[in-house]
């Protein structure tokens, strides 16, 4: 397997409007995608709606041999399913697929809360039930918390065979994120690593001047996002890196230094350090959206935060910031001010931000 596997949580979408994918857009993705040699795919119950499983199914399964291609997708706790839950979860991903079977089946997210109700109704029992039956040939979890809990985790379920963690040059030694003390428990114990938010959600590809710098004179020709992709698969028990990509552009990015990788060399590791140390970000989102499908005021949070980001880097240009929120909030989203404090956002978001309070500094800098 290529170490590139393709995320399907930032599709093309119509009208600004994420649970409507351009599917003809991203039909023309996956065909570059595979004809470079690439398989993977990695989709959840709940990406863009519950719509990122059904753009698979018209894209992929409907065109390519089920041989072609390697798909993953995730079991949701969030709502705390209980046995029932969880079978009704899973019936729904495989209609929405179109597929007998799932190569990689993931619980979602998982931190020591999740993790406790999986416990609670065997989750991982229902998992292992999945696979004797051959409806989902590996089990795994993705992962958001600490390498304490992680530990616990593995060393409790020994049939886990994979292990999905947010790696990226920016998060490695971040004190909440702990990428590498993560990476180092699941190579311990012997679970390869598919990483997710490589780019840190489309930061590393965007960066602020000072940043950029260091990388161009360097070496102007790689793009910023194969900085961060090809720091990731240099880790020796990487399996795959996922990018979630938006358009036909990054898929010719990513495949074409991917199609024949080489890991990154000391020099290039001392460069990235320079860069790591020049980046700051406001507010960390990743902009994931697991905190917009049930906000009763319909914020668009992870797009105000990602203007809020821009606007820190450029404070001198407030006015045009100001301009462009209003333009943001008059169309697809609510105002940040509108925010009525429930918390279900903060609850699901898997960097463990205060989301009402990071809303309220917005409404004061840009409202």
């Amino acid at each position: 397997m290529k170490k590139l596997g393709f995320g399907l949580m930032r599709l093309p979408i119509i009208g600004g409007d994420h649970s409507k994918i351009d599917i003809d857009a991203v039909k023309k993705m996956v065909d570059e995608f595979m004809a470079r040699g690439f398989t993977y795919f990695d989709t959840a119950y709940v990406y863009h709606g519950g719509q990122s499983e059904v753009a698979f199914r018209e894209a992929v399964v409907k065109r390519y041999p089920r041989d072609a291609f390697t798909v993953t997708t995730k079991l949701p706790l969030f709502s705390k399913p209980d046995r029932a839950g969880m079978e009704k979860i899973f019936k729904e991903s495989m209609e929405r697929l179109g597929v007998e079977y799932i190569d990689y089946y993931w619980l979602h997210a998982m931190n020591k809360d999740l993790y406790e109700h999986a416990e609670s109704v065997d989750a991982f029992g229902y998992l292992k039930e999945l696979k004797a039956a051959g409806k989902i040939k590996h089990i795994g979890f993705s992962f958001h918390d600490g390498p304490e809990v992680l530990e616990k985790m593995l060393s409790e379920h020994p049939e886990v065979e994979y292990v999905q963690l947010q790696i990226n040059y920016l998060d490695w030694e971040d004190g909440w994120v702990r990428g590498r003390r993560c990476y180092e428990v699941a190579t311990r114990y012997g679970k390869p690593v598919i990483v997710m938010e490589p780019v840190k959600g489309g930061a590393l590809a965007n960066l602020p001047k000072s940043a950029a710098r260091i990388f161009d004179s360097y070496d102007p020709k790689p793009s910023y996002a194969s900085w961060a992709i090809r720091y990731c698969a240099s880790l020796d028990n990487v399996m795959t890196v996922l990018s979630g990509m938006s358009n036909l552009e990054q898929v010719l990015d990513n495949t074409g230094y991917m199609e024949d990788f080489k890991p990154l060399t000391e020099e290039d590791y001392k460069v990235i350090a320079k860069v790591a140390q020049n980046l700051k970000f406001a507010i960390p989102c990743t902009a994931c959206r697991y905190c917009t499908d049930g906000c009763p005021m319909k914020i668009s949070i992870p797009d105000i935060f990602a203007l809020y980001n821009e606007y820190k880097r450029d404070m001198k240009k407030l006015p045009e910031f100001r301009t462009k929120y209003m333009e943001l909030t008059s169309s697809s989203s609510g105002k940040a001010s509108a925010c009525i404090g429930c918390e279900q956002c903060k609850e699901h978001c898997p960097q463990n931000l205060d989301i009402p309070k990071l809303l309220a500094e917005c409404v004061l800098e840009l409202e």
